[in-house]
């Protein structure tokens, strides 16, 4: 097992990584790129208790979305099933559990003032956190997307799941954009990904 972590995470992390995969009993698997999430955890109808992470993440954004999946089972069995996936108990769980691991010998010296302020106050996703997750996609292997931050207004993008829209004002943090075909008006993240239709 600690041979397979090896390849999605930083390797100073490997073994910590392992113990609380030990520790709490997880049952991992590494999955296909699933589009609308990095990770999840459930507790199966036998009582055990699995992970998915997707396999294209780069080493941080695995890390980081591991330790939150295990960081809900930890809260669920301290507190109970009943409380908010996100709530301040799963937020303390997750703060405790990270930690460990922010420091220079597993991530790079760039990220860290990010993830000390990431983790004052950590969020449902990395995603959410604009310049966490600027940061973490320079890690990411090249691809041909574009943040909805560089398509300039007006400019015209495509989503994975085909839907084309058009760039509209930025509100506080997030950016009006059209759906052409249904002229629904939705709001998407600064640093969501998309394919800019040029």
């Amino acid at each position: 097992m600690e041979q397979v972590l090896l390849k999605y995470l930083p390797k100073a992390s490997v073994h910590p990584v392992f113990e609380l995969i030990k520790i709490n009993n997880v049952h991992l698997k590494i999955v296909n790129e699933r589009r609308t999430r990095h990770g999840d955890y459930r507790k199966l109808p036998n009582g055990q208790h699995q992970i998915t992470i997707n396999a294209n993440l780069n080493k941080y954004r695995f890390l980081m979305t591991l330790v939150h999946e295990i960081a809900h089972l930890v809260a669920f069995q301290k507190y109970g099933r009943f409380i908010k996936p996100h709530g301040v108990e799963w937020k303390r769980t997750f703060q405790q559990l990270m930690l460990p691991f922010i420091r220079p010998e597993i991530f790079p010296s760039q990220l860290l003032p990010l993830l000390a302020t990431h983790f004052k106050n950590p969020k449902a996703s990395s995603d959410t956190d604009a310049k966490l997750s600027l940061a973490l996609k320079q890690f990411d292997p090249p691809n041909d997307k574009n943040y909805i931050f560089e398509i300039p207004f007006g400019g015209r993008f495509r989503l994975y799941n085909g839907k084309i829209f058009k760039r509209g004002n930025k509100r506080i943090k997030r950016y009006e954009c059209l759906e052409e075909a249904t002229g629904r008006v939705y709001l998407f993240n600064p640093n969501a990904e998309v394919e800019f239709l040029k």
